[in-house]
């Protein structure tokens, strides 16, 4: 089951294993209100893009399986045969369960920063392409996020977009600091 992590809880059906992150960022995200897994992919680009990526594919492999395990029930049918998903009360628990409990490491995953550590077996010409390429995306990030702090209300918020202020800026001095040549 994709929304297992370790040890079993009980939820609402039986025993089930922790949530991961992925899972427990759907169950947040339907707090807000019944949404499509199309719905819910372009919320979780718009609010953790820039900390916490979640794909198309981990939306739609976690639904059912927090439809499964009595955290979320399917909702209204949209058109073009678009599914809306509702959490439940055992899934409110479980997102709470989770939200309390303790994060454990924190894992980046970076196709750039893999890209760099093997940089060194690009061509000059292939470096400059993914510095460039890299520096343009992460000046737009900072952008973004200096925007995000500039209109946020809820303090929360304001905090984690200072936090893609400090990262944009994180990446870009590593970009610098890579050899082109």
């Amino acid at each position: 089951m994709a929304t297992v992590d370790s040890a079993p809880v009980s939820w609402d059906r039986g025993l089930v294993s922790e949530l991961n992150a992925t899972a427990a960022a759907l169950l947040g995200l339907l707090h807000e209100g019944p949404q499509t897994g199309g719905q819910l992919v372009s919320a979780a680009r718009e609010r953790f893009g820039s900390f916490f990526s979640v794909t198309r594919s981990q939306v739609y492999r976690e639904l059912p399986a927090l439809a499964d395990a009595g955290l979320v029930r399917l909702g209204k049918q949209g058109p073009r045969s678009s599914q809306q998903y509702v959490i439940t009360a055992a899934g409110k628990k479980a997102f709470k369960t989770w939200l309390g409990g303790e994060p454990g490491p924190d894992h980046l995953r970076s196709p750039l920063i893999l890209r760099l550590v093997h940089a060194s077996t690009l061509t000059a010409k292939q470096r400059v392409g993914l510095i460039d390429s890299a520096k343009q995306v992460y000046n737009g990030e900072h952008e973004a996020a200096k925007t995000a702090v500039k209109t946020a209300e809820d303090p929360y918020a304001k905090a984690i977009a200072e936090f893609g202020v400090a990262r944009a800026k994180a990446v870009l001095k590593l970009l610098e600091s890579i050899p082109k040549s």
